[in-house]
């Protein structure tokens, strides 16, 4: 009897020291107008996630953070701690191997690896770990805990994880800006060209013709790219009125319906109607609809504007945002965006 109870005691007792899995970094987002270089060690952001289209991670051992796109478009970004010297975490395109929610090192006496997804069979993966703001793992990248679980829900098995660094890797996957610097589908560096001098737009949808679409407006490059299925169809220069004011960050969803009067981006057609997402530090927004002190701020090229039109159907997201969307300015010599001609008949190439 004695025995049996002892060997009950100790059962309970280690089912609880397994069950002591330690909380890292913030419980919740951070603002999502906070540049990714501000986030302290175990901050993150998360702007959410409507689980349309290709979903792509991509970390950069220099700057300690990874950043995660979905379609195209950035939707978290999170500090992080790599590998530590002598076990640096491999540079390379991963794709995500296995999942585990309360995975167990096999390696370092059971130490916990909360919402484990694998990249290597030899014991390199995402999980929520120790985040002192420097590498310190032996080989993982350790993500805050809360970041963790949702990039968790949020991935599927295969999914397409970049693992860059300063001097082995092109400078738009070390630091990433807000238009994703990969093939979501093969991690492969992004080989969209940026618009040519005096080109004022592009539209190539026979790239991808199905598909969720959804959009990036850069208030930084006053540009807007058009992602199908996570790859890019179109891009435009735009003009942003009053560019001294700052668009900040909000994100919108075409919801059913259109909103009243005439479309001012393309007169005689209707505007879809869009409903504003609660994000992160903009949480009061959510269901306001996209107002025209917002839309008569940003001038876009009338035929590009009737090329995507059509595709603008309920669940479509757009991404408005100040940041750049690549690392390096797209630059050019300055375009006029809006005449007074008609809008053309829109060719295959856009040119």
């Amino acid at each position: 009897m004695q025995r049996w109870f002892l060997a009950l005691s100790l059962l309970l007792i280690g089912g609880i020291a397994q069950a002591a899995v330690p909380v890292w970094g913030a419980r919740e987002s951070s603002p999502v107008d906070i540049a990714p270089a501000q986030l302290k060690p175990g901050e993150w952001i998360w702007g959410g996630d409507h689980r349309a289209g290709p979903i792509a991670v991509v970390v950069s051992l220099t700057e300690q953070r990874a950043y995660v796109y979905r379609n195209g478009i950035p939707i978290g970004v999170s500090t992080v701690s790599t590998g530590k010297r002598g076990y640096e975490t491999p540079t390379g395109v991963f794709n995500i191997l296995q999942k585990s929610k309360d995975h167990r090192s096999s390696l370092y006496n059971a130490a916990p690896m909360p919402y484990m997804q694998r990249l290597t069979w030899d014991g390199v993966a995402l999980h929520a770990g120790g985040l002192p703001g420097y590498p310190e793992s032996h080989g993982c990248v350790h993500l805050p805990s809360e970041f963790a679980r949702l990039l968790f829900d949020a991935s599927n098995m295969g999914m397409t994880v970049v693992v860059s660094e300063e001097g082995r890797s092109p400078v738009d996957m070390v630091h990433p800006g807000a238009l994703i610097p990969i093939d979501a589908r093969t991690g492969v560096e992004g080989a969209i060209p940026p618009l040519e001098d005096g080109q004022k737009w592009r539209w190539r949808p026979e790239l991808s013709t199905e598909g969720p679409v959804s959009i990036l407006l850069s208030g930084g490059d006053q540009r807007i790219v058009v992602f199908r299925n996570g790859i890019e169809i179109g891009r435009s220069r735009v003009l942003i009125r009053n560019p001294e004011l700052p668009l900040g960050t909000h994100a919108y969803l075409v919801k059913d319906g259109f909103l009243p009067g005439d479309n001012p981006l393309l007169p005689g057609t209707k505007m879809p109607n869009w409903s504003t997402i609660g994000i992160p530090g903009r949480a009061e927004d959510a269901g306001r609809l996209l107002g025209p002190e917002t839309i008569n701020r940003v001038v876009i090229p009338r035929d590009f504007v009737a090329a995507v039109l059509p595709l603008l159907t309920p669940g479509v997201v757009m991404l408005v945002t100040d940041a750049r969307m690549t690392a390096q300015t797209t630059g050019g010599a300055p375009v006029q965006v809006l005449d007074s001609d008609a809008p053309e008949s829109v060719p295959a190439s856009g040119q």
